[in-house]
């Protein structure tokens, strides 16, 4: 099968943890390690989350005073490259003799994409409201509550077009394992007479893996994270785990935009117009979140009993 999986940001960070080098590194090996049976079995497209870093390069450059910072559009870049170059490493050494590419993907947008006027996208670390609100007034940052404290929010349009895709198709027809769109691709605009320049943005990544996706033609889009997999009436008593469910009936369930949201959309996105099938999951049973024995699987129709856990 061909599958495209989205690595949701615990691949490399997990929530509390200092973002140091030799954390992220442990746990892009722990990826791959839990990926590398399905890229033995599968062509593999794999794209991941970059809001922790991409938010930390924000502020390393706000640091710098020597001249105007770099825009959202060349941190996804930075980051992409960072981010692709050790899961790129890491398959490697996990997978000797098989070939790898790390593509920096660009995801066309919309200029006009109502998102630029609602920033929702929480990318950097979780501040203290205080410490939020003090970095907020200084920087011109927009905030938004997470847990007990806030994050930067920047706009998320929708991923509309992807430049590099004849690339990619090249890639997996030659059995290569392709790490592209990190961060949801680094977002540009195309104007009337074709030019391409890079917006103030970061694209939501699991809207842009179903959007691959579809464009390669994916038997499977695995949304990967640190859940077992989507629940109904999540966080009330009587929350249950849904383990197979239709896209139509997911989408009539109502989920937290900042949290599994976008990854019901994406997931049922892809569904509506593919031919495969989209899984959520956690990271550590992805080859079980294929095979149907973990996570939520959405489908065109139902296939099976009601899906509850």
């Amino acid at each position: 099968m061909r599958l495209v999986v989205a690595l949701g940001g615990n691949a490399l960070l997990r929530r509390g943890e200092r973002a140091d080098f030799d954390v992220q590194r442990r746990h892009v090996h722990e990826a791959v390690v839990a990926l590398a049976t399905l890229a033995r079995d599968h062509e593999l497209l794999i794209t991941h989350g970059n809001g922790p870093q991409v938010g930390l390069l924000a502020l390393q450059a706000e640091a710098y005073r020597g001249g105007p910072v770099f825009p959202l559009d060349v941190l996804g870049a930075e980051s992409e490259g960072m981010i692709g170059y050790l899961l790129a490493q890491e398959f490697e050494n996990v997978l000797p003799g098989r070939e790898v590419a790390t593509l920096l993907t660009q995801v066309e947008v919309d200029a006009h994409d109502p998102a630029f006027a609602r920033p929702t996208k929480p990318i950097g670390p979780v501040y203290e409201v205080e410490e939020g609100e003090r970095l907020a007034r200084a920087r011109g940052w927009l905030l938004a509550h997470d847990g007990n404290g806030v994050r930067r929010v920047v706009p998320s349009p929708l991923p509309r077009r992807v430049l590099e895709l004849r690339t990619i198709n090249r890639l997996l027809d030659a059995g290569v394992i392709v790490i592209c769109s990190g961060g949801g691709g680094i977002p540009v605009v195309v104007n009337g007479h074709g030019l391409v320049h890079g917006v103030e943005a970061v694209i939501d990544k699991d809207r842009s893996a179903a959007l691959l996706a579809t464009c390669v033609g994916a038997d499977g889009l695995l949304l990967l994270t640190d859940a077992p997999g989507i629940y109904a009436d999540f966080g009330a008593p009587g929350q249950r785990l849904l383990r197979e469910i239709p896209f139509e009936d997911l989408r009539a369930l109502a989920f937290d935009e900042g949290s599994m949201g976008p990854k019901v959309e994406a997931a049922c996105d892809f569904v509506e117009r593919g031919h495969g099938f989209a899984a959520v999951g956690a990271l550590a049973d992805a080859a079980a979140v294929v095979a149907g024995r973990a996570g939520t699987r959405i489908t065109r129709v139902a296939t099976m009993h009601p899906a509850h856990g």
